[in-house]
């Protein structure tokens, strides 16, 4: 289901991407942290004790702050990348951030893995760099290089803000509460993301051309969003934030199958050469110039990366997970 409301976040902002040219990744986060604040924050008002909205704030404001700032960024950096970058590469160079969510539960939660681990997150890393490479040179051929490689970049940035967010998220609703973790986002998701969209979407939203459908796709994203932070707290705290990173990897294949029907992505063909690219006119696709190897190695090592990550999860889930542990005692399979 998480796999799902991703995918369903992707579709949203590409179709507002493509199709009708609208610019607000900021606006569309915006909308999903009213939806928190409303429903989560506005709980943790009516809360008693320790759990009460002003108590938290008093003694963690300044935590919370940090945290709503990477979440706010994470989600702007990777909805703005979808204005330069195809939806199966965001999806695809998103699995960066699960590396970095393994580095910081490493010193944060103190998390061990073995060595079967570490190669599954090489694989995936080699996966992501030849994506990379390969989108610049797709990006060639049509003159659009320097904006992919600025799509992919964003992304990048995005994957890690999104695992130091995870991180958290995982070390507040196990210690803490699921309520307080979404409702201190939303409170100051909110105040954060309004303030950066007045600043910098002021015109962009001046210039949408409102109609029924556009409308319609913004509350679909917000809706996807909210079920997605709403939802990922309860399996974070039965497994661990790693482990679901790694089980919402198959959001990547949903979000392949959606591209070839509703964005006329397509499979090229030169010579003994293949690669899935974007349909950029009807009846017509980007030529590749690359060579054989380079192209075979490429969809190789993609994936690759993905079953080292579907590898990587089934056996953190044997071993329940990479857990937070006071000893420093590698999992056992």
């Amino acid at each position: 289901m998480l796999s799902l409301c991703i995918c369903g976040t992707a579709i949203t902002s590409q179709y507002l991407a493509e199709r009708y040219r609208v610019n607000t990744p900021m606006l569309q986060s915006f909308i999903n942290y009213c939806l928190l604040l409303l429903f989560y924050t506005v709980m943790l008002a009516f809360q008693s004790g320790s759990d009460n909205l002003l108590h938290i704030l008093k003694r963690k404001w300044w935590k919370y702050i940090l945290l709503g700032l990477a979440d706010v960024e994470a989600n702007y950096l990777i909805v703005r990348a979808y204005q330069y970058t195809t939806l199966t590469s965001v999806q695809l160079l998103d699995c960066f951030g699960i590396p970095v969510l393994m580095a910081l539960s490493w010193f944060v939660l103190y998390a061990r893995y073995r060595v079967i681990h570490l190669i599954a997150v090489a694989v995936c890393l080699l996966g992501v760099g030849t994506m990379v490479g390969a989108d610049i040179l797709a990006g060639r051929e049509d003159n659009s290089g320097s904006d992919v490689l600025i799509g992919d970049i964003l992304v990048l940035l995005g994957a890690s803000l999104y695992a130091v967010s995870n991180v958290c998220e995982e070390y507040i609703v196990k210690k803490l509460s699921r309520q307080e973790f979404l409702g201190m986002v939303g409170l100051f998701g909110t105040i954060i993301s309004g303030i950066q969209l007045s600043i910098v979407e002021c015109k962009d939203i001046a210039s949408i051309q409102w109609d029924w459908k556009i409308a319609l796709l913004f509350v679909a994203f917000a809706l996807c969003m909210f079920c997605l932070y709403s939802f990922m707290p309860l399996v974070i705290q039965v497994t661990s934030a790693t482990s679901v990173n790694l089980g919402i990897l198959t959001a990547d294949l949903y979000s392949l199958f959606f591209g070839l029907f509703l964005f006329g992505y397509k499979l090229c063909v030169e010579d003994r050469a293949e690669y899935w690219i974007p349909e950029l006119k009807p009846g017509s696709a980007v030529q590749l110039d690359i060579n054989t190897d380079f192209a075979s190695l490429s969809l190789t090592l993609k994936a690759s990366a993905l079953c080292g990550g579907l590898w990587l999860f089934h056996s953190l889930k044997s071993s329940k997970g990479s857990r937070g542990r006071s000893n420093r005692e590698p999992l056992k399979n």
